[in-house]
């Protein structure tokens, strides 16, 4: 089983974040320590078509239980589809959303809905 797949809606624009960067990283060691905090990449893809990051579907071990970022592109997805409004700099550039995987062989569906103003993101069933 996949164990997170990341679905992006553009809800501002009632849309699929279709072209959006997204990257994954995992933190080494305890994210807050006095060790500082490093993270490794796991993926980069884009949203597609159908709302979904492409880069990890079908790679079951691509996740183990730690602690990962999302990191949404966000200001780029809103200056390509050429939005007006959005101010330099702007107010979202890359935003990052910190979750944990306690047990890999669980399926972790991360819906994300946004705007260029903010986002809601949790932990859905997909």
């Amino acid at each position: 089983m996949q164990a997170v797949s990341i679905h992006v809606v553009d809800v501002a624009n009632g849309v699929v974040a279709t072209g959006m960067r997204v990257d994954i990283v995992r933190a080494d060691g305890a994210p807050g320590t006095a060790e500082g905090e490093r993270w490794t990449p796991v993926a980069t893809g884009k949203v597609g078509r159908n709302g979904v990051m492409d880069g990890i579907e079908g790679r079951e071990r691509l996740f183990d239980v730690g602690v990962y970022e999302l990191r949404l592109h966000v200001a780029d997805y809103y200056r390509a589809r050429g939005t007006p409004s959005l101010p330099q700099p702007a107010f979202m550039e890359v935003q990052v959303f910190r979750f944990g995987i306690a047990d890999a062989s669980q399926h972790y569906h991360l819906p994300v809905k946004l705007t260029p103003w903010g986002l809601s993101c949790f932990r859905g069933a997909a």
